[in-house]
């Protein structure tokens, strides 16, 4: 399964992923540095998409939603 996570970018080339992911083994990934600043999302809209991302991925989510695809 294909996923897109936002991240940032830091002048040393540290990339800090905006959201958990869950995958298992090694993966190839691809790496898009945007022209534009990133967007500062205050503390707790970050708490509050960690705690539902728990939710978000669980498969019976994706399956949940697969009639809208």
């Amino acid at each position: 399964m294909k996923q897109t996570v936002k991240a940032i970018i830091d002048e040393q080339g540290h990339v800090r992923l905006a959201e958990p992911v869950k995958i298992k083994g090694l993966h190839r990934a691809l790496v898009t540095i945007l022209d534009e600043a990133p967007v500062e999302i205050d503390e707790v809209t970050q708490l509050a998409e960690t705690a539902l991302a728990e939710d978000w991925l669980k498969p019976e989510e994706d399956e949940a939603w697969t009639h809208l695809q």
